[in-house]
């Protein structure tokens, strides 16, 4: 399976590596390009035991990848996983899901033929709904 991982924090990168471990062809995307090329160096820029060997042998193995552009990996992606913040909002407490949202629509933007949006980010109930609402209205097609 081709996925595409949508944000390379704690969620996407443990588990865009974990699925590439498991024999799936998997990009990373992630907006921030200092983070991207230190990726391509090898420097995982979280701690989590292991996962810098688990990095290290899929991308050897060329099931797992790193960009900044979300098109051509979404277009060809069999199933593509929002990984993205979801910070406190200021004075209120509840989750920003402006990254999720944004998300939504950028891969809205470039999905071709089927495939499966799963939101990996901690959300509350009925962000499904809304995100399913941004990809209708942007793609009426997808």
């Amino acid at each position: 399976m081709r996925i595409a991982m949508i944000g390379t924090g704690y969620v996407g990168l443990v588990s865009g590596a974990c699925f590439a471990d498991f024999g799936h062809d998997v990009t990373c995307v992630d907006k921030d390009e200092k983070k991207i090329a230190a990726l391509h160096r090898g420097e995982i820029p979280i701690y989590e035991p292991g996962l810098d060997e688990l990095v290290a042998n899929n991308v050897k193995a060329k099931r797992l990848g790193f960009t900044t552009d979300l098109s051509k990996p979404v277009a060809d992606a069999d199933a593509v996983f929002i990984a993205v913040g979801t910070p406190s909002r200021r004075g209120d407490g509840h989750a920003d899901l402006s990254y999720v949202y944004a998300a939504a629509k950028e891969i809205a933007q470039s999905l071709s033929g089927f495939t499966v949006v799963v939101t990996k980010s901690t959300v509350p109930v009925g962000t499904g709904d809304e995100v399913e609402r941004i990809i209708r209205e942007t793609n009426p097609s997808a």
